[in-house]
């Protein structure tokens, strides 16, 4: 993720809404409006985010998911299917990146959480779990168990584990 070209564009236009009932694109546009008030303060900004946590924990209902309100998620966040998605609250996740259903990033027992690079897909109840990297334009199988690094432009399949650990 540690790139030395330019920091990717966000496709704000990726979480628009494109329907009334889109529970994913709803439960993001409370964790942004959310994150947008945290600097604010008075009466006013008090009781906007008192409404939006609300909103967050409707849609979190809805969905299914575990996205905390404080996440590090870039923009263009595609969530098509939000159901089951669980994002650890310091895991950092780059821009305009597809996440699909029943996905875990998240801790294991070694200290450290995922970063996501940009332009990443995450397939169908892929686990990502501990301080690994994911590359830009990285493409994480269905199912997939990450445990370490993934190069950036790569494919990852099936479990990808540690040396010295047998998987």
């Amino acid at each position: 993720m540690n790139e030395s070209r330019a920091p990717e564009i966000a496709d704000w236009t990726r979480e628009e809404l494109v329907q009334f009932w889109d529970p994913g694109r709803k439960l993001l546009a409370t964790i942004r409006g959310y994150q947008r008030c945290q600097g604010r303060r008075g009466i006013a900004a008090k009781v906007l985010r008192k409404w939006l946590v609300l909103r967050h924990r409707f849609w979190s209902a809805i969905t299914g998911a575990e996205i905390p309100l404080a996440c590090k998620i870039g923009g263009g966040l595609l969530i098509p299917h939000p159901n089951g998605i669980v994002i650890h609250p310091e895991a950092e996740i780059g821009v305009n990146c597809l996440i699909f259903q029943q996905v875990t990033i998240g801790t294991r027992s070694v200290p450290g959480v995922p970063r996501i690079g940009d332009h990443v897909d995450i397939g169908a109840g892929a686990k990502i779990l501990g301080p690994v990297e994911i590359g830009a334009r990285a493409r994480i199988g269905a199912n997939a168990v990450i445990i370490n690094d993934v190069q950036s432009g790569a494919v990852a399949l099936g479990i990808h584990h540690l040396p010295g650990i047998n998987a």
